[in-house]
């Protein structure tokens, strides 16, 4: 095949991460060349659908650290598009009594960061949002992490908006064209698809769910687990108690893990989902059918947490894509300083355009600062076994 130069640099996989990479590459005013297996915006990996949750609370300082720089990455996008890409609604982590999560590796985090929230008991956040009184589950003795940051990023709206704003600035976004080999050449590197050979001098790997098929040309592997997860939307007649600014965004703290949104968009329901509770699947092969149990599951704690008549609710289903120890992945790869690699281990969204903007500088020669440590390809902890339990954060 003809070898031909195109770009300066190419992107693998373009879902949140990789259209966030483009984008940024391009606002560099580097060339930039995007390659998709399907079609751009596609519903087959975890970046397409409504609504994913953004916030401040987390449960390590480095994260809580990192979550501001997420904010400020968004607002760059918005800024551009003059779209909105964060809706503030406020959030709150409920925790019940004896809870799988501990709250103090969040309370201790924001603390350590000087970043504001409020410890509430069950009254409270019973008095300050009224469906919670509905339900069963959210008791006196349930404690609360309320966090006024807290908001909503649009996930296919905000992949649609960056794939649009790198194409303006210049960049080739390729769908429907996937990648058969990556090749590195004389600290360049050949992408290999079925229109020919592109050479370019740096490549950035955000394949996700397919990352290790991406992986194996160059000898390397990562210990995935691969999760089809599901999101259900529940109606009923008075949606009023659940609109922005009268619900917030919640997460429930222990196992199972539930989150949920209010009313958000053009949506005229309310968005819950259980946290790492689907089956493990290979991505080519999975369905897109509803799993009954574990809608089933939700709707059951969805009517103890606020009572009321939900109506059978409208599920659709993404791919969670899950580390050994649930933290990201963002480096330069072992042996190949000109190949970049992230991966979002199935709570990266909220960060997608923070990763553009800092692999767009990897994929530039700019040295990894330290806060890209915990991620390292060559972490011990990622290339061990996969155990559920670590994902209980």
């Amino acid at each position: 095949m003809t070898v031909v130069r195109t770009a300066d640099v190419a992107v693998v996989g373009l879902g949140g991460l990789g259209s966030a990479a483009a984008y940024w590459l391009a606002r560099r005013r580097v060339s930039v060349v995007g390659f998709e297996q399907f079609e751009l915006g596609h519903i087959r990996g975890a970046s397409h659908d409504h609504s994913r949750i953004i916030r401040r609370s987390y449960h390590t300082p480095e994260y809580v650290r990192l979550a501001a720089l997420a904010y400020d990455a968004w607002r760059a996008v918005e800024a551009e598009s003059r779209q909105r890409m964060i809706t503030i609604t406020g959030g709150v982590d409920l925790f019940p009594a004896n809870a799988a999560i501990d709250h103090r590796t969040y309370t201790a985090s924001l603390d350590a960061e000087r970043v504001p929230y409020e410890w509430i008991d069950g009254a409270e956040i019973r008095r300050r949002w009224p469906a919670f009184a509905g339900g069963s589950l959210v008791t006196d003795d349930v404690m609360g992490v309320y966090s006024p940051q807290t908001g909503i990023v649009p996930a296919g709206q905000g992949t649609r908006v960056m794939q649009e704003l790198a194409l303006a600035r210049g960049a080739m976004l390729h769908g429907n064209r996937p990648v058969r080999a990556i090749r590195p050449v004389d600290g360049e590197v050949d992408i290999v698809t079925d229109d020919g050979v592109t050479r370019v001098g740096s490549v950035v790997i955000t394949a996700d769910a397919w990352t290790n098929r991406v992986l194996s040309d160059l000898d390397l592997r990562i210990p995935l687990a691969v999760l089809k997860e599901q999101v259900s939307y529940f109606s009923q007649a008075n949606l009023a108690p659940f609109a922005v600014g009268r619900f917030p965004v919640w997460i429930w703290m222990d196992d199972p893990s539930f989150y949920g949104f209010p009313v958000f968009g053009d949506m005229t329901a309310v968005k819950g989902a259980e946290d790492c509770g689907g089956r493990e699947v290979d991505p080519d092969t999975r369905t897109f059918d509803a799993d009954a149990e574990m809608e089933s599951r939700l709707g059951t704690f969805m009517h103890g947490l606020t009572g009321g008549s939900w109506a059978t609710p409208r599920t659709t289903t993404c791919l969670y894509t899950l580390t050994s120890d649930r933290d990201f992945v963002l480096d330069r790869l072992p042996g190949y300083p000109q190949v970049s690699i992230a991966l979002g281990a199935a709570h990266g969204f909220k960060f997608a355009s923070w990763f553009g903007r800092t692999l767009a500088g990897l994929a530039c020669g700019e040295d990894a600062g330290p806060e890209l440590a915990p991620f390292a390809f060559t972490r011990d902890s990622l290339h061990q076994l996969i155990d559920r339990a670590a994902w209980m954060v």
